[in-house]
């Protein structure tokens, strides 16, 4: 059986490392994060970006997969772009 786990990126790095880190020495078969636009919950706390946050989590482990359980599509003006 393979077992997976959600971290939330709602830590800073130098503590969201130790989490990342930890789920691949629990040998976890991978780890997802979410990428929202607002959770109730931690609304007043730091929410991080689900892609920079699985990008150092790949940089901080060798064989934990990485993904996210929701992406969000984040409204963008074509006019900006």
């Amino acid at each position: 059986m393979r077992l997976s786990t959600a971290i939330l990126p709602i830590h800073r790095w130098s503590e969201g490392q130790k989490l990342w880190q930890r789920a691949e020495e629990l040998e976890f078969h991978a780890a997802y994060t979410y990428d929202h636009l607002a959770w109730r919950t931690f609304r007043d706390g730091p929410w991080f970006g689900a892609v920079p946050t699985l990008t150092a989590a790949a940089a901080a482990t060798q064989r934990l997969r990485l993904g996210t359980l929701v992406t969000s599509v984040k409204p963008c003006s074509p006019i900006a772009a």
